[in-house]
């Protein structure tokens, strides 16, 4: 686990796998984005296992840029498991993960921000929420599976969000550290799991509308991913109400 490093304001996590196609024009607009907006920032790329040429990409862009580090899963084992290394190794003041392709745009980390500023220890992007910003739509399967899905988590759990699975969150660097070493869900269901454990940790958790846009290529399958879910969410929340 990582204390905090002097200087950087912001880490960034984002769990790549086989994203050699886009990691690179990802993480140029996260850089220029850090230098117009004058942040100290760190990027850790954490590749899943790809067998395609994302840490090829990642290491040329990293040998001209010090704020992008890879780290290097030994073999696929999921998002859950790779934005869990990230946020555990990640050293800035407040840490943001945030999928490959930037569905929602590096810039609203700013409107995050502000929450955590108001006195939030996690902020959550929302697409479900009525002044979530949806510029490009999922296919309609894809939004009644998400749908649907959030209707199980929230009758399972309690949870109370209306979207826990937009890949956009920010931390403070105690909640990071807190939540994710409690972290056991390696796949999709991730979130839901970081949310219960933020929940019984009780910190303070802000759910806020966000700029999003469907990017092809979703790496979820609607059959087998949402099986295994379902199923993540049901042992998650039968083993944390054993505590």
């Amino acid at each position: 686990m990582a204390s905090p490093g002097p200087g950087i304001e912001l880490s960034i996590v984002v769990p790549a796998y086989n994203e050699a196609t886009r990691i690179g024009a990802t993480l140029a607009r996260i850089v220029a984005w850090a230098r117009d907006a004058k942040r100290s920032i760190e990027v850790l790329v954490v590749d899943d296992g790809s067998s395609d040429e994302t840490c090829r990409v990642v290491d040329d862009f990293a040998r001209g840029e010090p704020s992008v580090r890879l780290l290097r899963q030994p073999r696929n084992k999921g998002k859950g498991a790779s934005v869990k290394r990230g946020m555990l190794e990640a050293k800035g003041a407040y840490v943001l993960f945030s999928d490959a392709d930037l569905s929602s745009p590096i810039e609203e980390v700013d409107r995050l921000m502000g929450y955590i500023e108001q006195g939030a220890d996690v902020v959550i992007g929302s697409r479900s929420l009525p002044d979530s910003d949806i510029r490009t739509r999922q296919p309609r399967f894809r939004e009644t599976m998400g749908r649907t899905f959030n209707r199980i988590v929230r009758i399972a759990t309690g949870l109370p969000f209306h979207d826990t699975q937009c890949g956009f969150k920010l931390f403070t660097h105690k909640a990071a550290q807190s939540v994710f070493r409690e972290l056991t869900v390696e796949r999709f269901a991730f979130d839901v799991e970081m949310l219960l454990i933020a929940q019984d940790q009780h910190l303070r958790v802000r759910e806020v509308p966000v700029v999003w846009a469907h990017a092809e290529n979703s790496r979820v399958s609607p059959i087998t991913d949402s099986a295994r879910m379902f199923r993540d969410v049901l042992r998650v929340r039968l083993s944390r109400r054993r505590r």
